[in-house]
């Protein structure tokens, strides 16, 4: 299965973090699944840390290897994918999460979140 990790779920993963889920955490680690960050996250993880609003254990330089590190694989954002966002319903006005929606459907992946919102797309979820 292609696993596309939401932000809180990407970081509580690398570092380690209880608040991941026991079924979140397997399903990433199981090896015939494929995880997947958007660029997205990396852009919403960047704003934060400069905004003060997010500390994570690594340094945010280090971000990009350390996700190299753990097999995990880069998602671009498409065209496609950022002009299906004009067809999500606004169950969610996060504008991160709509694009990983976008992404998640477009490429047939299940995202893996905690987030409740998630339930209301056509989108499989894990957590």
């Amino acid at each position: 299965m292609n696993l596309l990790l939401d932000t809180h779920a990407l970081i509580w993963f690398l570092e380690g973090d209880d608040s991941l889920s026991v079924a979140a955490k397997e399903h990433i680690e199981n090896p015939e699944n494929i995880n997947f960050v958007s660029v997205a996250t990396f852009w919403e993880i960047a704003i934060k840390v400069s905004l003060n609003k997010l500390t994570m254990q690594m340094a945010l330089h280090d971000f990009k290897q350390t996700i190299w590190e753990n097999g995990l694989e880069v998602l671009p954002i498409s065209i496609e994918h950022a002009l299906f966002v004009s067809q999500l319903p606004f169950h969610h006005r996060d504008p991160f999460d709509r694009i990983l929606i976008a992404q998640a459907t477009i490429d047939n992946m299940a995202i893996v979140s905690r987030d409740k919102a998630m339930q209301f797309y056509n989108v499989k979820t894990v957590w």
